[in-house]
């Protein structure tokens, strides 16, 4: 393994592959438009190259949090870092600080505000189940309260989206409920919990996929007999028509509250808003008055699917575990060599917490002198389910309470769902289906759109189960259309666009540890910084062993391998690919880069483009090409030509060329399910060429290769 962290230096005018390129094909053409007006962006490495850290589990904190083991993942090059938010996932309370206030002190219950005065050093963090989660699925092994069985359980909604909040009218509140096929029902029982609702509609979804992940291909409509408008609570049964209809997803669509309490008493007025039920039933009610009940009533995963537009944060001490990892302390996160020094981009719990406590989290922060680049507002609430208008109420609150702290402070997200489309919601009376659109809009309607600062998305573009060599032609396609995409749903004008979680997909494949990871990473890189991203973060930073994915496929997120002492036992291809992006097409300083555009003429009989290529003018003067050949069987010829549309004559490189690449040549993987490993495992070859006009520079097959040099004409 030590062979990955030495250097090959060898002094080459010509090597043989290249020559062969030449004798057997013409060289492609790869054009680079070096006009100034015509540069996309500039960005600094180190504040736009970065890695995320998330929640840890199996107590490997303290065994990988050290300073050793640090620097051998810095060794990658990846500077600034993003802290991601992993409890919202699980539909958790986040304490960010173990210490801090109850809203009910005596009983140790309610709403959990963290201390924002630093005292002993914070080095982990645990989080707390929702007890009135309305969840059955998402990330850990929670279950929704509205089908668990239990009567004394109930779902409640989030009290930050009523009146006394907001400002404006309650937002109106759902819950769903998926019958697992389509079948005939006619009525509903809802067991109702206080507070209940006084108006709401009982809905069946038309389309014909499911209403989360095809939201504009239906309609919600309302049964003939399901409008309710003087609603008293307690257990209803309601025949919904006079005939059976055919229907899978139900919805529960809540507009007026009781204002009751729930039972956790009056003290709070917070107990006393929004909706709450018990228990959901669907099926068939007879002419005689029996109900016949079809939903599956289990505490957990196996119990009929319900969905809910929010959830209370509302929590007890007894609901604190550390089963689901650990939220690396802040101290320790600031304080062990992780953020290099910089400014980290650090996120608030915003769908499962209170403004208070996102306050709090910033002012202990500042408190302690961390360096803070962008907070990011809440984690993936597309993927929550979340409609734009409520995480755009609850936005204004935290961003509120936020700035008080600081008015200075960027904040942003809402970390979309590792997507290739545009987020769609269901319509609104309008008729938008548009995720992105609908937050901005109602920003803009608040006159608080000045408050958003930076867009936040994940990406993880392909489909582990069927990624394929041919899904490398599409990535620069992909990130090119979901960046336009958000621009054209009315992202603010020069507003900075951060990949804030990437990796080539949501769960592990062999991709990820073969020579494509590598090279995918290298163009998803380049093809985000031209088309005007402003910075991207590694997932995951921290390196783990194999684990199997699907189609007993196994992979790594990790830039390593390693065993269960966390000593390195492999270098990834996405390591090499790190180092070359980080240290050799970038210079390693805090300086701005300016970024061009390339074109390539290297396509293949069927129009994929084999070689891309991307261009930054560096603070040191030289030119820097990052090239990528995807063609796995065969290497190709290049020649290189720098144009101005200011009418200046045509420029090439000059003089010594630095060549340095990385690919099958240097690397293999060597698939044995959990014993797979690489060999050759690099590492890259450095090399120096001629420039002039009519150089020819040879891309080995499938390869990443930097040229870096002065250009002249």
């Amino acid at each position: 393994m030590t062979g990955a962290l030495l250097t090959l230096c060898v002094a080459v005018l010509l090597n043989p592959a290249a020559a062969l390129a030449q004798r057997n094909a013409p060289p492609q053409n790869i054009v680079v438009d070096t006009t100034s007006s015509h540069a996309v962006s500039s960005f600094s490495p180190f504040r736009s190259l970065g890695a995320g850290i998330d929640r840890l589990r199996g107590g490997t904190t303290d065994k990988v949090m050290t300073l050793d083991f640090i620097q051998k993942i810095q060794s990658a090059g990846w500077q600034t870092v993003s802290y991601r938010q992993n409890t919202e996932l699980f539909a958790e309370a986040w304490h960010w600080n173990p210490k801090g206030k109850w809203s009910n002190a005596k009983a140790k219950e309610g709403y959990f505000v963290g201390d924002a005065v630093p005292a002993e050093m914070i080095r982990h963090s645990w989080a707390a189940p929702l007890p009135h989660r309305g969840f059955s699925n998402g990330d850990g092994d929670g279950y929704s309260r509205l089908t668990d069985g239990d009567l004394n359980t109930y779902w409640k909604s989030n009290p930050y989206l009523t009146q006394p909040f907001t400002g404006e009218r309650d937002h109106p509140q759902w819950v769903t409920l998926d019958l697992g096929s389509k079948l005939e029902i006619n009525a509903i029982r809802i067991a109702w919990a206080a507070p209940y609702a006084t108006k709401y509609r009982v809905q069946y979804w038309t389309g014909e996929r499911d209403p989360f992940n095809a939201p504009a291909n239906g309609i919600w409509q309302t049964f003939p007999l399901g409008t309710v408008n003087n609603g008293k609570g307690g257990t209803v049964t309601l025949r919904l028509a006079s005939w059976m209809t055919p229907a899978r997803y139900l919805r529960v669509w809540m507009t007026v509250s009781s204002g009751t309490c729930d039972t956790h008493g009056s003290e709070d007025r917070r107990n006393c808003l929004g909706f709450a039920i018990s228990e959901l039933y669907a099926g068939t009610l007879s002419g005689n008055g029996d109900f016949h009940d079809i939903s599956k009533h289990v505490p957990n995963r196996q119990q009929s699917i319900t969905q809910c537009s929010s959830v209370d944060p509302w929590h007890a001490e007894t609901d604190m575990t550390q089963a689901s990892g650990d939220q690396v302390g802040f101290d320790l996160f600031y304080t062990s060599g992780m953020t290099r020094g910089l400014p980290a981009m650090i996120p608030v719990a915003l769908l499962y917490s209170t403004p208070e406590d996102a306050a709090a989290q910033i002012s202990y922060i500042k408190t302690r002198g961390y360096p803070i680049s962008y907070i990011e507002m809440g984690e993936e609430a597309d993927g929550q389910h979340m409609l734009p208008e409520d995480y755009g109420a609850l936005y204004i609150q935290f961003a509120a309470a936020i700035h008080k702290v600081d008015p200075t402070l960027k904040l942003g997200g809402p970390s979309f769902e590792g997507v290739v489309e545009d987020v769609q919601v269901w319509p609104d009376s309008e008729g938008s289906v548009s995720w992105l659109g609908r937050f901005f809009d109602y920003l803009r309607e608040h006159d608080r759109i000045h408050e958003f600062s930076f867009l936040s998305l994940e990406h993880y573009p392909y489909e582990s189960c069927n990624t394929s060599w041919n899904d490398l032609y599409r990535e620069p396609e992909h990130i090119a259309h979901i960046i336009q995409t958000y621009k054209d749903d009315g992202l603010p004008p020069n507003t900075p666009i951060f990949v804030t979680e990437v990796n080539l997909g949501a769960s592990v494949s062999e991709a990820f540890v073969d020579i494509m990871g590598g090279l995918w990473w290298a163009d998803y890189t380049g093809a985000l910084f031209a088309n005007g991203g402003t910075g991207n973060y590694f997932f995951h930073y921290i390196p783990g062993r194999l684990s199997r994915g699907c189609n007993d496929s196994w992979g790594s997120f990790g830039m390593f391998l390693v065993d269960r002492d966390f000593n390195i036992t492999n270098y990834n291809a996405n390591y090499f690919a790190a180092q070359l992006i980080n240290q050799e097409w970038v210079q390693p300083v805090d300086q701005n880069h300016t970024v061009f555009r390339a074109t390539s003429d290297a396509r293949d009989a069927f129009g994929n483009l084999l070689v891309t290529a991307y261009v930054v003018e560096r603070p040191d003067g030289q030119w820097s090409l990052m090239l990528v050949n995807k063609d796995r069987n065969r290497s190709h010829g290049v020649q290189i030509k720098f144009v101005d549309a200011g009418g200046k004559p045509d420029r090439h490189f000059i003089g010594q060329v630095d060549r340095i690449t990385f690919g099958a040549n240097e690397y293999q993987w060597r698939p044995n399910s959990a014993d797979g490993r690489a060999q050759p495992d690099g590492p890259q070859v450095k090399s120096t060429v001629s420039g002039g006009n009519g150089a020819v520079y040879s891309l080995p097959k499938a390869s990443i290769t930097i040229l870096r040099g002065k250009i002249g004409s």
